[in-house]
């Protein structure tokens, strides 16, 4: 009698013992889907993966090794039954190894370390609850990782790094990995948890799940595994022309004819502008979401004049509800939203006290659409810019909240995808095609529901430039290719101040070549905002427009404006590139070549689409720089028409004017004609 106990499928097998159900399926082509649950069966869940395309599968069972082989990737289970002498009786385990093409280790599981009785599937239970949930995998030498979404630091290799599961303001969980070994993988779990990518092991834990999912594909290039992964969790749609300019911006225009006069004066000026932007607290309370009256008397209108001038506007939705609001105890009867599981049920003290939608109720999401269709969407605004997605808690208690789909810990981080989804299906149900929304969150999948994500309230700081540059690249990676900053940075900024004003050029030039150059910030110093009774109402900050720093960063600034509108035809090329193929449009330099080693450790330089290595100034007082030029193309440097062969490192002249710019192989050749007609101007 066979001591194996494999069931084969047409997809896949599946390994049953000692109370665990193993399953690993084909899910796409050069792609598993491995699931395992305790003493249950494996559930269907549509986190984030799609229903796959048939591909063709070869699995067999031989005794006590089955192979599931699927295109490049190859799963090898080993199945054994022995008496374990400590516990005095029989038990039974399975291991998974996986493979590539050649038969070289992908990635393998850890191993039981001999008398050490390691497991590298564990399940430890939650009273009256489900499991946390682990997977460890034996440490690839030598290989390189990236992705995991948007995390404050400016490491690009992650490996020896350890990442916290969980959404903050600034933090975007995205939980897939690529490595330079040749695969990607994915926890498919939206809950709390954690993920380490040690010298000695990696590790994934989930704090509640009800079984472990995760997906794992190969490929031959990053390009390969990156587009596997967008076929499995979803494509981005086209980005809308309105996307591809400039985006205007600041906390806050707090009432009608301020926001026409910016964009007037940007008409006058001859600058181009494609967005603007109403930000928060332009309703009366928080969860209103309709303008308040007496600051924005006539919000079609205004939407009219904008179209006329050839911009779109934009509105602030939060997904918060104010305990004074005019919905909020309609909402509370109806449980459309979260709830804490203990203490008071206040979410949130900014600008009062205030509470969570329940974006993973279906009702919650259609309810919210309902009321941001009759007083935007039916007004002619169709671009939403949904903040605090994370969701933002007063305190990130991750396990006191409570939602339609589970426990916080189970499921928050599907939380900024589900935001996210609400306003794309009732855009799209509208009428509305090419939807895109700014979210200051995203989870995976979240990019297939338009999500434009920025990188949250990051200080005014040359730290925390440099990290926006990593945090676009591994978000690029981690299938969210739509990614912007707020230019300048969020806090602290001000106008006054020279040191400001470097700052800010420099990030204005980075952007420029960013998949949405946005200009956004609460700026100082800080101006008071009451009603025409005297009552108070949320701050603005200073000035934001580019005229507001002096006559001569606004040369610079309005130049790359200009750039921007230069740069359109190949911008869109590049989003189409994003939305078809699942490519990055801000890619590492390892993307495009990764046959070259020291492309896979350079964080801070990067492509901009195939063809424009861009390299950003990225320390204060800096005039010069070092830029690495790929080996296998011809590199013609935008300031100065010199054309270079790659496979070097040279130094580029960078004066406060100048970001450092390559094209590829003589591509876009207009491109070289508009930089350099905009730096001869200079």
């Amino acid at each position: 009698m066979s001591s194996t106990s494999f069931e084969s499928l047409a997809d896949g097998v599946v390994w049953r013992g000692d109370g665990e159900t193993l399953m690993v399926q084909a899910w796409g082509p050069d792609s598993l889907r491995v699931r395992a649950t305790r003493a249950g069966a494996v559930v269907e869940t549509g986190f984030a993966l799609l229903e796959p395309a048939p591909t063709p599968v070869e699995v067999t069972v031989d005794g006590d090794v089955a192979t599931v082989r699927n295109g490049r990737i190859t799963a090898v289970l080993r199945a054994r039954r022995f008496l374990d002498v400590a516990l005095g009786y029989e038990v039974g385990r399975c291991t998974v190894e996986y493979l590539d093409a050649a038969g070289a280790t992908l990635l393998k599981e850890l191993d039981a370390g001999g008398s050490l009785r390691l497991k590298a599937r564990t399940f430890t239970p939650i009273i009256g609850g489900d499991h946390k949930v682990a997977a460890a995998f034996e440490p690839n030498p030598g290989e390189k990782l990236y992705g995991m979404g948007q995390y404050q630091q400016d490491i690009l290799d992650l490996k020896g790094s350890t990442f916290e599961l969980a959404h903050r303001n600034s933090q975007a969980s995205v939980p897939f990995v690529l490595s330079s070994a040749g695969y990607g993988f994915f926890w498919h779990n939206p809950a709390i948890g954690r993920a380490t990518f040690a010298a000695n092991r990696t590790e994934w834990v989930a704090e509640s799940a009800v079984q472990l999912d995760y997906w794992i594909t190969a490929g031959d290039t990053p390009a390969q595994i990156t587009a596997a992964y967008a076929d499995a969790t979803g494509h981005a749609p086209m980005m809308p022309e309105y996307g591809l300019g400039y985006w205007q911006c600041k906390l806050r225009y707090w009432n009608q004819e301020q926001l026409l006069e910016v964009a007037r004066e940007h008409k006058r000026r001859g600058l181009p502008m494609d967005v603007i932007v109403a930000d928060f607290f332009h309703w009366p309370k928080m969860g209103d979401y309709r303008f308040e009256e007496e600051f924005w008397p006539d919000p079609a209108a205004m939407v009219a004049e904008l179209a006329d001038l050839g911009i779109e506007l934009m509105v602030s939705v939060w997904p918060q509800v104010s305990l004074e609001s005019e919905n909020f105890s309609d909402f509370k009867r109806r449980n459309l939203l979260v709830n804490a599981e203990r203490g008071i049920d206040v979410h949130m003290g900014f600008e009062g006290p205030s509470v969570f939608l329940d974006t993973t109720n279906p009702e919650t999401r259609a309810a919210v659409w309902d009321l941001c269709r009759a007083n935007y969407h039916d007004l002619g605004i169709k671009v939403f810019w949904l903040d605090e997605a994370e969701p933002e808690y007063g305190v990130y208690d991750f396990d006191n909240y409570r939602y339609h789909l589970g426990s916080n810990l189970q499921v928050g981080n599907l939380y900024p995808q589900a935001y996210a989804r609400a306003f794309y299906e009732g855009q799209v149900a509208a009428g509305q095609e090419g939807v895109v929304n700014l979210l200051r969150c995203a989870w995976a999948g979240s990019q297939r529901y338009g999500a434009l994500v920025w990188s949250g309230d990051i200080h005014s700081s040359w730290t925390d430039l440099r990290r926006q540059l990593t945090a676009g690249l591994h978000m690029g990676v981690a299938g969210i290719p739509w990614f912007t900053t707020d230019i300048g940075g969020f806090h602290d900024g001000d106008i006054t101040d020279p040191a400001f004003h470097e700052l800010l050029v420099r990030w204005f030039q980075f952007g420029a070549f960013c998949p949405v150059m946005r200009m956004h910030g609460d700026r100082k110093p800080t101006e008071r905002v009451a009603a025409a009774d005297g009552s108070r109402r949320a701050d603005s900050g200073a000035d934001n427009e580019l005229w507001s720093f002096g006559e001569d960063v606004y040369r610079i600034l309005a130049r790359y404006v200009h750039l921007r509108e230069d740069l359109r035809d190949y911008s869109r090329s590049v989003m189409r590139a994003a939305h078809e193929a699942g490519q990055p449009v801000m890619r590492a330099m390892f993307h495009e070549f990764p046959d070259d080693p020291a492309c896979w450790d350079l964080a801070d330089q990067y492509m901009y689409g195939p063809d424009l290595l861009v390299a950003p100034v990225l320390e204060p007082g800096v005039t010069s720089r070092e830029v690495h030029l790929p080996a296998g193309a011809a590199w013609t440097e935008l300031a100065t028409g010199r054309v270079l062969d790659g496979g070097r490192r040279v130094t580029a002249e960078a004066p406060i004017d100048v970001i450092p710019v390559f094209l590829r192989d003589g591509a876009q050749p207009g491109l070289v004609t508009a930089f350099g007609a905009d730096a001869g101007a200079r």
